[in-house]
């Protein structure tokens, strides 16, 4: 089936748009094949304006086709241009190119004129543009004399640049001697005629180099003007000069320079008019002269400014609009204003237009006995004139030819032959320019011939438009046919669209559109196919896209950029940066997935971007970079509005490397008294940039700032300027003002100097005040240089005085200083406490009681009271060893006191003593008492001697701490197995003047377990633990020897050696852990609970201070086993608690005299508490246990 041309029946979507412009564009460039007969055409030619270097040869291009290949030929200034009788014109071969060689000779303004190409062959002529031909110029600057500008400040002021008229138009420009440009501004710009213009003239301008340059571009040249120098002075200087310079200076204006309303220098008048040509841009100006400086504003009246074309310039001097059309027609309106007035002028636009296409002819192909036009249309203000031309002669004056008619702007051909084959040339023109264009007629018989290449293979990517070439030659236009699969079958309208050009177009292609598809064109000449081939691709997608990232700088960031494909298209990826190629840097580095970039840098933020591209498709994905970092310090800090006790300080804040800035901080440094120490003054939102500061007097201020966001705080910036402010009187007096005496008879004030920074002025003292509280004497007064103490002699003991400190300075005295009270020295207290009793509590417990002294009697702040106590020494010791005074201290006025960790069954002795702050007084009468009887302490050894077959003998030492009379000892007993079990226990009294004892009718070879512990009338004491083993008899012996000698007994042992030795490691290892062996829980189990050992009290008694120490050490006692040592007290015996005690001289006690902290002073050293067995079980003794 064949399909129908539907260009005119299809809808068109917006995104079909594209896709149709391509195929319009395919349509016109179809072209006769080069083997067949046609018209010349032409493919190139110089531009209409040509400018060329006079220092290189003239090329003037002109290139056509055509079968037969044309000839050329050329005019010059309307006349034939005769190349063979000019030596330095050459043509290139196969080309109408002409070069005229000026480099080896000739002039190059002989060759300036209109030059036209003609190429021309059997079918007709075509024509190239009138091109004119001309070579750059950049001329010099005339000279002339330039005099010395000299003007009063604030006048206005224009520097005429004038350059020379060159090919084309220089550009302006203005720098000074050392090619550096001068600075331009509001007050101070360039126009648009090269002019430097100054609104008002400030003593800055003042300079000898204002210098004009002109760049003509197309030579590479670059032309000054003489510098021209300007100097501004006042109005006084002014007169001077004019008197002394009258002759040889020019004096530029004579207003005054006061502040005026604005004025413009240009454009004049209240009016102008402008005109500019379509498509150009139109660019309007307003400079204006005033004080102060005006600013310019652009109106457009009854319209708008065209918002995506309308730039301004030039500091809004010049408005600017591109691709200027017919409706930017108008009055446009600029206005000049400052502070005293407003100005405007009106400028009216009128857009021209050269000559612009509507629909430009194009060659026609006819078979003999067609019709056809050829239009030729165009537009422009005012309307172009159209003219036409048959092979370059006005077709007036051309031959006649039946089949042609004209109408204007159409030439209507009907039934052609071959003769009418012909170039036509349409010219449309006005006063602004001209267009020329030609279009063949070629009248052929040709049969269909297909231009696509035999079975082409199309791969489009699945759910795009497939487009299949058919392009097709023939006269008459052939017919078109699409037909699918090797059986032909035909094409759909609904599906498929079939374009005039012949293109098979697919809209939406699938995976079944894959197959091979025939074209067949017709004629009444003849017919041709050929065969194309469609595969469709999957699409390429990026399955993991690149995601937005933030960063601190010098850190490390990665891209993640996965992309699916089909399987038979190979991707490339390429990261893109901003739309450019990454930096050539080693820190980028691109995987097949990622891309990372280390030490991150500010440069590295911006759009990354992956493209994944295949021969079919490219897709890509795109992620921002933040570069973010602490901020950069601020800068360009200013102090204004500078008074007594405040400025005003601003700066311009630093780049905040993405990460806004959320406050500045501001700090000041005082170099007259604390040089490069800077302190903080205050904080500022982020938005500020400005601080009202306020100010201490006589300080030599400098500040600095800081910013801060999220990441942290900038560097400090650069101090400001110094500002030193005026001196004042103080404003605040010393702090910390104390009155203590050192001595009995003094007085010491003390305070805390004010600083460099507070004193507000030179010569810093303080005045010193004080007088008794309880009197009527007056003041004294001193003044003291800066220091921060004076003493006050001769006062009497401990009294209390009134002080006062003020500040002053060169300017004066600081605000009435607050009073307030001290002391003068103290002495030591005179009386001791008297009625002491003590009342003994139990054996370790006493308290103590005694009446307070007068307070009169102190003589100073009453700290406490001190008991000093001491334990009286038998003879034998005294003589060994030095008397140990322990000491307890009572803070306040407590009466009474709490002695803790006293010896039972001994003899003390105290006295107390009142205590202030300068030292003891005397000591109260002697006090004794007497501790009763405690439990004893352990023995202090145990060990067992000579082991028999049934007898173990004990030996032991005395407890070291009897704490009584001894009444007795207790020995208990008891047998282990050889499965460590514990057998009956044995209960036996011994006198206690024994210190051995013989245990008879043992079991022999077996283990013992033995307690001892001695006993006081007050209780049992703590005991001590050890094992022995008795002996083996002979006969056991005997047999045992004759076993041993058996090879099965030996090897029987061995293995419970083995066993043995691994169950005594285990146990090493768990009582190093802090564990117990199997016999220890036994003994646990079966321990005789009268006789477990007693724990100490929870309380902790502190240390003892001693007056005086131990002569000779106590010398550690035998290792054995025992529970802790001496001075137990059961808890039956004694509630105390720690907060019943005193304390030693740093102890606190509450007002009943129970204690609440630590006592001091230096125990006896108590014997080491040892394990509750001596030693682990030996192999053999295990062996014998088990025979």
């Amino acid at each position: 089936m064949q399909l129908k041309i539907m260009p005119k029946k299809k809808r068109l979507s917006a995104g079909r748009v594209p896709l149709i412009l391509f195929l319009c564009q395919m349509i016109s460039a179809l072209e006769v094949p080069l083997d067949l007969v046609q018209p010349p055409t032409i493919t190139q030619q110089s531009p209409k304006d040509y400018i060329i270097d006079p220092r290189e040869n003239i090329v003037i291009q002109c290139e056509a086709k055509g079968k037969p290949p044309p000839s050329f030929s050329w005019t010059r200034n309307g006349t034939h241009f005769d190349i063979d009788k000019d030596l330095l014109v050459t043509m290139k071969p196969d080309s109408g190119t002409l070069i005229i060689n000026i480099m080896s000779e000739g002039k190059v303004e002989i060759y300036e004129g209109v030059y036209q190409c003609t190429a021309r062959n059997e079918r007709g002529a075509a024509i190239s543009n009138n091109i004119v031909v001309r070579p750059s110029r950049s001329p010099l600057w005339t000279k002339e004399k330039l005099e010395p500008i000299i003007l009063q400040n604030g006048q206005p002021l224009v520097l005429p640049c004038r350059p020379p008229v060159g090919l084309p138009s220089p550009i302006i420009f203005w720098m000074d001697n050392s090619f550096q440009r001068l600075p331009q501004s509001e007050r101070v710009s360039q126009g648009l005629n090269g002019d430097l213009y100054f609104s008002n003239v400030l003593p800055e301008d003042t300079r000898e180099d204002y210098i004009c340059y002109a760049r003509f571009n197309h030579t590479q040249t670059i032309q000054q003007k003489q510098p021209i120098s300007v100097k501004v002075i006042s109005v006084d200087e002014l007169n001077d000069t004019i008197a002394a310079n009258l002759s040889d200076t020019e004096f530029y204006g004579a207003k005054s320079s006061r502040e005026r309303p604005p004025t413009f220098l240009t454009p004049e008048g209240n009016a102008s008019n402008k005109e500019e040509l379509r498509g150009n841009v139109l660019s309007l100006e307003c400079i204006a002269e005033g004080l102060p400086t005006p600013v310019i504003y652009w109106i457009k009246e009854d319209g708008t400014l065209p918002i995506n074309r309308t730039f301004y310039r030039n500091f809004q001097k010049t408005l600017q609009i591109i691709q200027v059309s017919e409706a930017d027609s108008g009055n446009y309106q600029c206005i000049a204003k400052n502070a005293l007035g407003a100005i405007h002028h009106t400028i009216s636009v009128t857009v021209k237009a050269a000559p612009y296409w509507i629909m430009a002819p194009q060659n026609l192909v006819l078979s003999p006995g067609e019709d056809g036009t050829l239009i030729c249309r165009a537009n422009g203000i005012p309307k172009p004139r159209i003219s036409w031309l048959l092979n370059g002669v006005p077709i007036e004056i051309a031959p006649d030819d039946p089949s042609r008619k004209i109408d204007g702007d159409t030439i209507i051909f009907s039934n052609v032959q071959e003769r009418s084959s012909a170039v036509y040339q349409c010219n449309a023109s006005n006063e602004y320019g001209y267009l020329l264009a030609n279009a063949f007629v070629n009248v052929l018989a040709e049969p269909p011939r297909i231009l696509t290449s035999v079975n082409t293979l199309y791969q489009i990517i699945a759910n795009r438009p497939a487009l299949l070439d058919c392009a097709v030659f023939g006269s008459p236009l052939p017919t078109i046919e699409w037909f699918k699969g090797a059986k032909g079958s035909a094409l759909r309208e609904d599906i498929y669209v079939l374009h005039e050009n012949g293109t098979l177009e697919i809209p939406v292609a699938q995976k079944d559109s894959t197959g091979s598809y025939t074209c067949v064109a017709r004629n009444k000449l003849g017919m041709a196919k050929n065969e194309v081939h469609l595969e469709i691709k999957d699409p390429t997608r990026i399955i993991k896209q690149p995601e937005y990232a933030i960063v601190q700088r010098g850190s490390t960031v990665s891209f993640e950029c996965r992309v699916k494909h089909d399987h038979t298209l190979i991707p490339t990826v390429t990261w893109l940066k901003d739309n450019g190629e990454l930096p050539n840097d080693g820190r980028f580095t691109v995987d097949k997935d990622h891309l990372v970039i280390v030490d991150v840098s500010d440069d590295d933020g911006g759009t990354y971007t992956c493209v994944a591209n295949t021969t079919l498709d490219s897709v890509s994905a795109s992620a921002v970079l933040s570069v973010v970092d602490v901020p950069n310090p601020p800068f360009d800090l200013e102090l204004t509005n500078q008074l007594d006790k405040s400025v005003q300080l601003s700066w311009t804040p630093g780049d905040d490397n993405n990460s806004p800035i959320t406050k500045f901080i501001i700090e000041y440094e005082d170099a007259m008294h604390e040089a490069g120490l800077w302190h903080h003054q205050t904080e500022v939102p982020g938005t500020q940039t400005t601080a009202q500061l306020k100010l201490s007097p006589y300080v030599n201020y400098s500040f600095r700032v800081m910013a801060e966001n999220n990441l942290g705080r900038s560097l400090p910036s650069e101090a400001s300027e110094q500002y030193l402010t005026k001196a004042a009187e103080p404003d605040k007096n010393p702090a910390t003002v104390e009155g203590l005496g050192s001595e009995p008879d003094n007085l010491v004030i003390t305070w805390k100097p004010l600083n460099g920074f507070e004193s507000n002025g030179p010569g810093l003292q303080y005045k010193v005040s004080w007088r008794q509280r309880d009197g009527d004497d007056e003041w004294t007064s001193v003044v003291v240089a800066n220091v921060s103490k004076y003493i006050v002699s001769g006062t009497p003991t401990f009294v209390p005085y009134l002080i006062k400190v003020q500040a002053l300075n060169d300017m004066g005295f600081a605000p009435e200083p607050p009073v307030v009270m001290g002391h003068s020295g103290e002495d030591l207290p005179m009386v001791a406490p008297g009625n002491v009793h003590v009342n003994v509590v139990n054996s370790t417990l006493a308290e103590v009681h005694w009446d307070p002294v007068p307070l009169k009697s102190i003589r100073g702040h009453l700290q406490g009271y001190r008991i000093y106590y001491w334990k009286a020494q038998n003879s034998s010791k005294r003589n060994r060893r030095h008397i140990e005074k322990k000491i307890l201290t009572f803070q306040g006025s407590k009466t009474h006191g709490m002695l803790p960790g006293l010896e039972p069954f001994s003899h003390y002795t105290l006295n107390v003593r009142v205590v202030n702050g300068k030292g003891e007084g005397p000591a109260s009468p002697d006090r004794v008492f007497n501790t009763p009887e405690g439990v004893p302490s352990a023995p202090s050894s145990l060990k067992i001697v000579n082991p028999t077959l049934d007898s173990l003998t004990l030996e032991w030492d005395p407890p070291s701490h009897p704490n009584g009379i001894l009444t007795e000892y207790t020995l208990k007993y008891q047998p282990i197995n050889s499965t460590h079990e514990l057998g009956p226990l044995v209960d036996l009294k011994i006198p206690a003047n024994k210190t051995r004892w013989t245990l008879k009718n043992l079991n022999f070879s077996t283990r013992y377990k033995f307690y001892l512990y001695a006993q006081t009338s007050a209780g049992s004491g703590s005991q001590i633990t050890e094992e022995a083993v008795t002996t083996v008899n002979e006969a056991m012996a005997s047999r045992q020897v004759d076993i041993a000698t058996q090879g099965w007994f030996i090897g029987l042992m061995c293995a419970v050696a083995l066993l043995i030795l691994i169950l005594l490691i285990v146990c090493f290892i768990r009582r190093n852990k802090g564990g117990k062996y199997p016999v220890k829980e036994k003994e646990d189990a079966h321990a005789d609970p009268e006789i477990q050992p007693m724990k100490e009290d929870d309380g902790t008694f502190g240390e003892y201070r001693f007056l005086e120490s131990d002569a000779e050490d106590h010398k550690p006692l035998k290792k054995g086993s025992r529970t802790p040592s001496d001075r137990t007290v059961k808890k039956e015996d004694s509630d105390d608690s720690l907060v019943d005690y005193g304390e030693g001289v740093n102890g606190q006690f509450n007002e009943d005299g129970s204690f609440i902290g630590q006592y001091s002073g230096k125990k006896e050293k108590e014997p080491a508490e040892g394990n509750e067995s001596s030693e682990a079980p030996s192999p053999v003794n295990a062996m014998n246990s088990f025979v």
